[in-house]
């Protein structure tokens, strides 16, 4: 795809005897928000651990900005400005909410371990920095008031938030959003669903895997649908919602 920032060229993984993912090839255009849809076990998860390079492929490649970065460690990915959020929230549950999105950033981080151990001048300069960044990304989001607050103890939807503030302090041109909206009520899924279109209205990228149908017809500018591994289709919102085989994966053969 011309204009694509993230490229997956027959990406195939397997477990066992179950291939999770098989020939997977998808295309994601430049500050777009795209959708990934699919029903359960349909690979979704893998497939985003394999661009995020939480997992090996088996076959295939991952090309992101022109470069193939297939098999690369996750902090190198994300180095590289590949940020994600998880299913289940992952964030440090006994630390600040501010330490949580200063790890976020460390991976942007100039100084060295032995300029660590020495604790020198220009480590304590780059740490009020990090930590500075970080205070910024909270405030951007509506959560400076739960800055000093500890992680594990607030609610779900805000959990979710400061895990988005602490992919977002890293910089990233794409965000991987593993099922931002599970757990969530209709009101903080419409907040969601304005927050990612503002994320993407600042230059970054946005990948998404859903199950809630109406936030992907909303904010989404393309879907692409998995099942048992393999892309079935991919289009807009409207020629997605039409395609009689996705109909018939989610409702059924009677309805398709």
């Amino acid at each position: 795809m011309p204009g694509a920032l993230l490229e997956t060229h027959a990406l195939s993984r397997r477990f066992g005897g179950l291939q999770a993912v098989q020939d997977a090839s998808i295309a994601v255009a430049a500050d777009s928000i795209t959708a990934l849809i699919g029903p359960n076990g349909a690979g979704k998860s893998t497939l985003f651990n394999l661009i995020a390079g939480s997992l090996a492929p088996d076959s295939g490649r991952v090309v992101f900005g022109g470069r193939d970065i297939t098999g690369a460690a996750p902090h190198a990915v994300a180095a590289l400005g590949i940020g994600r959020t998880f299913q289940t929230t992952r964030l440090f549950a006994h630390m600040t909410v501010l330490e949580n999105v200063m790890v976020g950033r460390h991976v942007r981080s100039k100084a060295g371990c032995i300029a660590g151990m020495l604790n020198l001048p220009s480590t304590w300069r780059e740490e009020r920095r990090i930590r500075e960044h970080a205070a910024a990304t909270l405030a951007d989001l509506e959560l400076g008031g739960h800055m000093h607050a500890v992680a594990g103890t607030l609610p779900f939807g805000v959990q979710r938030l400061v895990e988005f503030a602490r992919a977002l302090a890293a910089e990233p041109r794409l965000l991987l959003l593993d099922e931002p909206a599970a757990g969530l009520n209709l009101h903080e899924t419409a907040a969601l669903g304005r927050l990612i279109e503002r994320i993407r209205s600042q230059g970054i990228t946005v990948l998404v895997v859903e199950h809630d149908m109406s936030l992907v017809m909303d904010i989404s500018e393309r879907v692409i649908v998995l099942d048992q591994g393999r892309v079935l289709t991919a289009g807009t919102p409207l020629e997605v919602q039409k395609n009689p085989d996705v109909v018939r994966i989610y409702l059924g053969d009677d309805h398709a």
